[in-house]
């Protein structure tokens, strides 16, 4: 195999190193390989964000910044790419003071006791206590620093709420969250200090990953392959159909981290330019396999604002930097929550190879547990989604709620999910649409419930008699995060909960329940 060099830009300077094993982690580079040791493994699996870092990459002529797990992140997908760490913001000469006159409103100058090195997220951290025991403090660094870059330097005002959005992929365990959510806050306060974008971009397009891989330039192909078109990516397919596809890695980094395994040959998708696309036309909405969940949710939020809530609680906010829409479709496990709400769209999917397209229900795509109908050559291209109806005067009401039932309201993994589409004319049901995970082996479409609910009444009865044909065409099995029985009550309650939604009856869920009321 060929091509094992990463190179990446850090303190403003291009970073290259060589025989790089595809399968090693970026947490595992910073960390054994640059000494980077202030970034912390905590669980190695995504979940607590200890190791969370910043990557920036060019896009349209900006630095686009995204706070990202290194713990399950291939060292490879950070070529061409800028990186920093909680290490880097004081010491990388590409973040700059702003000039007084340019700093944001109220910013303060500087006291004569304060350091003047440090970046203003860290100083905030100093200021306002943020740290206890210290080892989760790289990650809540550098993911504020994410902030500080997408929101603080845009000229935005950093909320509370939006803070702790953006702070949904870090645990601590000591501090309560308080001074941490403070100093969000508090940061854009403080002397401001900016990356030069423009000598950034200029860095960046001198190690430009594009054309890593292209089929007209190599005759071998490379350990760890990125090509940057469609073409490119299927040739290499039917190439290599024993590769290992990877995206943002937030499920193949786990089999690397704790099943231990290791692939002789990967292929990253997330440069192929056609797959990062999102395209409204014909009526659907078409989400290219490489968008990230960011993204992706955005695109489908704008269309059905009621989802937020759900879309903010797929994962923390690190992991849906790095995964992908179509990975985690791909992936096809029965736990991924965007199946079920995209069966309950009734979403398609595309599948490419060099032989050409077909496109099918997602539903379909599934054959058993992990398995689907792709062929060895093919790849998922695109996910469809029908955009929401227009719903003319008289057309009826079309209610949409996909829920999420897990231990932790936050950064955890569903026992169920539950997503639910009706379409309600004149009182009766015209069409129904169910998506279900974490009951079967596979994301299903809860067909026979579907079937009763058409010509039924919008009604509270109908709805509780639709758990019960729920929880009677699912055979859930109990596991580490729920029991079979728990997730029949599951499937028995949650329609009752779109009912009182749908009617807009109070304290119907966790976002509308205030601790005033629970007193």
């Amino acid at each position: 195999m060929t091509d094992s060099t990463i190179r990446f830009i850090r303190r403003g300077q291009t970073v290259t190193l060589v025989n790089v094993p595809p399968t090693r982690t970026l947490l595992e580079v910073l960390r054994e390989d640059l000494a980077c040791t202030g970034t912390k493994e905590g669980c190695g699996e995504g979940d607590c964000g200890a190791c969370t870092v910043v990557l920036g990459e060019a896009n349209q002529g900006r630095v686009e910044y995204r706070a990202i797990n290194s713990c399950i992140r291939l060292a490879h997908s950070v070529d061409g790419l800028a990186l920093w760490t909680a290490e880097d913001l004081a010491a990388d000469p590409l973040i700059e003071p702003v000039n007084a006159s340019k700093s944001p409103a109220g910013a303060a100058p500087v006291p004569p006791d304060r350091p003047a090195g440090l970046h203003p997220v860290q100083q905030a951290m100093v200021e306002c206590h943020g740290s206890q025991c210290g080892f989760c403090t790289p990650g809540f660094v550098m993911s504020l620093f994410g902030l500080y870059q997408n929101e603080v330097c845009e000229g935005r005002t950093v909320t509370r709420e939006g803070a702790q959005a953006v702070l949904s992929g870090n645990l601590c365990r000591c501090t309560g969250y308080r001074p941490i959510l403070d100093a969000a806050q508090a940061m854009a306060q403080l002397p401001p200090r900016r990356v030069n974008e423009a000598e950034l971009l200029s860095k960046l397009e001198l190690i430009s990953a594009t054309g890593r891989w292209d089929d007209a330039k190599n005759t071998e192909n490379p350990a760890y392959a990125m090509p940057a078109t469609l073409p490119a990516l299927l040739a290499l397919r039917a190439a290599q159909p024993k590769a290992q596809i990877v995206a943002g890695c937030t499920d193949v980094g786990l089999w690397v981290t704790k099943q231990h395994r290791t692939f002789e040959q990967v292929i990253d998708v997330t440069r192929v330019a056609e797959l990062r696309q999102i395209v409204r036309a014909e009526g659907r909405l078409s989400i290219g396999a490489a968008v990230t969940l960011t993204d992706a949710f955005a695109a489908l939020v704008a269309d059905r604002p009621q989802l937020q809530s759900f879309a903010s609680r797929f994962a923390g906010l690190p992991v849906r930097n790095s995964g992908t829409l179509g990975g985690n479709v791909a992936n096809g496990s029965p736990i991924g929550d965007s199946m079920p709400l995209l069966i309950a769209l009734n979403a398609t999917v595309v599948l490419a190879s060099v032989r050409g397209e077909r496109e099918l229900a997602l539903e379909q795509l599934y054959t058993g547990y992990r398995q689907n109908v792709m062929a060895a050559d093919e790849l998922l291209a695109w996910i469809r989604v029908p955009l929401p109806a227009a719903n003319p005067p008289g057309a009826g009401a079309e209610p949409t709620s996909v829920y999420k039932v897990s231990k932790r309201f936050e950064d955890d993994i569903s026992a169920v999910c539950l997503a639910i589409r009706l379409q309600v004319q004149g009182g009766t049901i015209t069409q129904a649409s169910i998506g279900a995970g974490g009951v079967a082996a596979t994301p299903a479409r809860a067909v026979k419930t579907e079937a009763f609910l058409l010509g039924q009444p919008f009604t509270q009865a109908t709805l509780r008699a639709a758990g019960d044909a729920l929880a009677a065409e699912f055979e859930p099995i109990s596991d580490m995060r729920a029991s079979a029985a728990y997730r029949r009550t599951m499937l028995r309650n949650l329609p009752q909960r779109f009912w009182r939604e749908s009617q807009r009856l109070a304290n119907s869920s966790l976002e509308s329940l205030t601790l005033e009321v629970m007193a």
